[in-house]
């Protein structure tokens, strides 16, 4: 299980007042679009407030942020694209960019132009220019080489936070599965009825296989118990 970083570091600098009273606007990036609307979604309810209020997202032809948005999620190319009409991101105070592992030509970009942005206000605040405040810079990742992340965005603070870790045990197939459908759903079954009470998890390619597994699963618990079987999809 994850640590949690995504959606607790951006309400942890808000909560210590690490934004900038004038603009005071937390950027955080996200590789995936669904990511973002989903992390947003997340955070908005944990501030008990609504989506597109004090937190908000932005995603190729979708935006739902306001005036009053502090914390706003957005795609690597949605930052890209604030950058070139605001190349210093004087609307925002910090920038979290997150998942910085999954290396792209885009997230490389990006990295040297925020990191030429918070040079020049850095800059223009050590000459007491008022319209210029220090832009705080944040790279996060799950598995990253931080020496190297760090010596680029010239900083030694460095923090690791471990995250929970379960035993893991990975059982195969006997032989291999001509149809992975049926695969799935007699293992689901077995694990069901013969495994102590919990949860299964089962990934497939695409919405139509999980339509039709949850068919199939539904169509055979209707033989079980009312409170043996329970299927979300």
């Amino acid at each position: 299980m994850g640590s949690g970083k995504s959606t607790q570091t951006p309400q942890f600098l808000v909560e210590f007042g690490l934004i900038s009273s004038k603009k005071g606007v937390i950027a955080i990036t996200q590789p995936r679009r669904v990511a973002a609307i989903s992390l947003a979604s997340r955070v908005s309810q944990e501030f008990g407030t609504q989506l597109g209020q004090k937190v908000g997202y932005s995603v190729r032809f979708d935006d739902k942020s306001s005036h009053s948005t502090i914390i706003k999620y957005l795609t690597d190319g949605m930052l890209l694209r604030e950058l070139l009409s605001d190349p210093l991101l004087l609307k925002y105070s910090i920038v979290i960019l997150d998942e910085a592992h999954e290396r792209t030509m885009r997230t490389d970009i990006l990295f040297g132009m925020v990191k030429r942005a918070q040079e020049i206000r850095k800059n223009k605040s050590n000459q007491e220019d008022k319209n210029y405040e220090p832009l705080k810079i944040i790279i996060m990742s799950a598995t990253l080489d931080a020496e190297k992340f760090a010596r680029y965005f010239n900083t030694s603070t460095i923090l690791k936070i471990p995250g929970r870790q379960f035993p893991v045990t990975i059982n195969y197939a006997s032989e291999p599965q001509s149809d992975y459908l049926d695969a799935a759903l007699t293992t689901t079954m077995q694990i069901h009825m013969d495994q102590p009470k919990g949860d299964i998890l089962v990934f497939l390619p695409g919405q139509e296989d999980i339509e039709i597994l949850e068919k199939l699963i539904n169509d055979y618990g209707t033989s079980l118990p009312p409170d043996k079987l329970k299927v979300a999809n």
